[in-house]
């Protein structure tokens, strides 16, 4: 014999449900509560039933006033479509003034791909501050020649961002390491001390 037969003084678990004499009477809200639930759903059920509608009937369509246009969810867009989010960037570059910095940033990325592959063997980009596009040249040669050519190239870079983006080419070429930082600088340095002897 089963321990929950043998034992009828055992309270039921949570899943039983309690026989009718054990459940408790129901409250004076939650009696006024089921009975504002019914007289809603009679309601509902009469006005469906004075539209003429019955349960499991389809649905009709609703018809649009004369002259307004549809409005539809096709493959094309409208207003009601999510922002692509090449625009959204767009906009917050423009918003926000990194226009400029970021079309230089591509010029500096693709530096092979505009220059020529031999020109950038030769010659890489370092840095865009205040519209000044600074270019290194691996040999002295290397930079009179882009100094020569400094016209074209900066043609070449107005068709590739935009006009006036960057307004000046400076070519430095080969030096020794530099532990200076930045355009300011101490009159009184000694240099690198003993790191050459």
């Amino acid at each position: 014999m089963p321990e929950d037969e043998a034992r009828p003084d055992r309270e039921p678990a949570g899943g039983e449900n309690p026989s009718p004499e054990q459940a408790p009477a129901p409250s004076d809200e939650e009696t006024r509560i089921a009975d504002a639930a019914a007289s809603a759903l009679a309601r509902a059920r009469a006005a469906a039933a004075d539209k003429g509608l019955r349960p499991g009937m389809k649905p009709r369509k609703r018809r649009r006033p004369i002259g307004q246009a549809p409005v539809l969810s096709g493959s094309s867009r409208d207003g009601r479509d999510p922002s692509l989010l090449g625009d959204q960037l767009d906009r917050l570059l423009l918003d926000r003034g990194w226009k400029v910095d970021v079309a230089v940033g591509s010029v500096m990325g693709r530096w092979p791909e505009i220059v020529g592959p031999d020109i950038a063997g030769h010659v890489e980009p370092m840095t865009f501050v205040d519209g000044i596009l600074t270019v290194r040249a691996d040999s002295t040669a290397w930079a009179t020649q882009m100094r020569l050519l400094s016209s074209s190239l900066l043609a070449r870079i107005d068709e590739e961002i935009g006009a006036g983006a960057v307004s000046e080419l400076r070519v430095v070429g080969p030096s020794a390491p530099s532990w200076n930082r930045g355009a300011r600088r101490s009159p009184d340095s000694r240099g690198p001390r003993d790191t050459y002897g």
